[in-house]
């Protein structure tokens, strides 16, 4: 996370597994590829938030629920983290509003062969599942497409300023949400918790 102070103004640019919130004149901004940031807002209180979430593996069922699979599992931990920030600093979760955004399938055809290339579509489905579920109103997405996109949310009039990036520094953009997740994969396996049979 980077934060630059412009007079009474901050801007705070956020990386892959990170989030922010605030009630103060802030703009929060991120780059994504296939990855999914929401922009979370209370107008009542002026508090927004943003996370940028990406999926650390691709062991999902496409038969269960979203909630249950482990695609959805990285994404609840974003949002509930996120969520729980905001209402610490007096956000009322019934206020919240969002806008949505990333979710990009920007990985070439030939280089898809470890599955990658549906990424960007389990995290924008799981967005949407989520907000329906928890009864948050979906203000704004612009979700999928083969771009990535850089995003700026400001506190204020809550808006979300977006920019699509060049095919070439989308494919850059894939390539390091792969390392991301290939980075994450290695960092579970070697945590989790080893299991004994009982027979």
């Amino acid at each position: 996370m980077r934060t630059e102070k412009q007079g009474r103004y901050t801007r705070v640019t956020i990386e892959p597994g990170e989030y922010f919130s605030c009630g103060n004149a802030t703009v929060i901004s991120t780059l994504l590829g296939s990855c999914v940031a929401a922009c979370l807002y209370d107008p009542i209180r002026k508090i927004i938030g943003m996370n940028h979430f990406m999926l650390s593996s691709q062991r999902y069922s496409q038969e269960l629920p979203i909630y249950e699979s482990e695609a959805g599992r990285y994404g609840i931990n974003a949002m509930e983290l996120l969520i729980n920030d905001m209402l610490d600093k007096g956000a009322k979760r019934s206020s919240l509003r969002a806008k949505v955004f990333g979710g990009a399938s920007i990985f070439r055809k030939s280089e898809s062969a470890d599955n990658f290339l549906c990424v960007g579509q389990v995290n924008s489905r799981f967005i949407k599942a989520f907000l329906i579920n928890e009864g948050i109103p979906l203000e704004a997405e612009n979700l999928m497409g083969e771009y990535g996109r850089v995003i700026h949310f400001s506190n204020g009039d809550f808006s979300v300023y977006q920019r699509k990036i060049g095919l070439n520094k989308s494919h850059q953009l894939a390539m390091r949400d792969r390392e991301c997740w290939q980075r994450a994969i290695k960092i579970q396996e070697t945590t989790l918790p080893e299991i004994e049979l009982w027979l």
